[in-house]
């Protein structure tokens, strides 16, 4: 499907999405499709709450889970402070969330701001990723960015332990999510229904136990 859509970009300009995706696309954010960049990340204030539940689950296993949800809170400090906050989603099909947070939402730092970037992200960034963050932050010293991942990707592979290290000496702050953080993200970046009172959040059976295994594994690594 991944394929298809690289290679027949005429039904994104025309406005015609296949029928398979039109459901979908009325779910996200009855965006238009042009407005949508080519690789089609998704941006948008605030996701669906199935994506959510699913994709941000710290599970151990996480099969299924092949999309990386991105939310970003991005305070700028130069002449007048400015937060901005959103989120991105990959599909995996030219660049993942992360590259396209430094490909569209901040494609050019200047010197004379401050940046300071937290990032929830349902998994931890690939090596590809990692090595972009980290080359990122060597060059732009006025950025500070926080990473608060829901599960650890691939990390017993000796690369991805190189390449988090890597970005730990790059000055990049690399948390697991704790309870409290999952709830912040459902309040702040999650769908509520329309004319409902916001909904409490409500965690998942083994929400602490995981927390723990990936803070462990992590603090191993680094």
């Amino acid at each position: 499907k991944m394929a298809e859509k690289q290679e027949e970009p005429s039904n994104t300009q025309n406005g015609e999405p296949d029928n398979a995706e039109e459901g979908e696309e009325k779910k996200k954010k009855k965006l238009k499709r042009e407005d949508l960049p080519p690789f089609e990340i998704v941006t948008g204030e605030r996701l669906p709450a199935i994506f959510f539940k699913f994709q941000f689950r710290n599970v151990e296993y996480s099969s299924g889970r092949n999309k990386t949800f991105l939310c970003y809170v991005l305070e700028t400090q130069g002449k007048e402070s400015v937060t901005s906050r959103g989120y991105l989603e990959d599909e995996h099909a030219a660049a993942h969330a992360e590259m396209a947070f430094f490909n569209t939402i901040l494609p050019k730092c200047e010197s004379s701001v401050r940046y300071n970037i937290t990032w929830y992200v349902s998994s931890s960034p690939c090596v590809t990723c990692a090595d972009r963050i980290t080359e990122t932050l060597k060059k732009n010293k006025n950025l500070r960015l926080t990473i608060m991942v829901g599960r650890l990707f691939m990390w017993e592979e000796p690369e991805m332990q190189a390449a988090l290290k890597k970005m730990k000496s790059a000055g990049c702050k690399l948390r697991i999510m704790k309870p409290q953080d999952f709830e912040y993200v459902w309040q702040n970046f999650v769908e509520q229904e329309e004319g409902e009172e916001a909904k409490a959040f409500v965690p998942w059976e083994d929400i602490q136990e995981n927390f723990q295994y990936y803070e462990e594994k992590l603090a191993e690594i680094l």
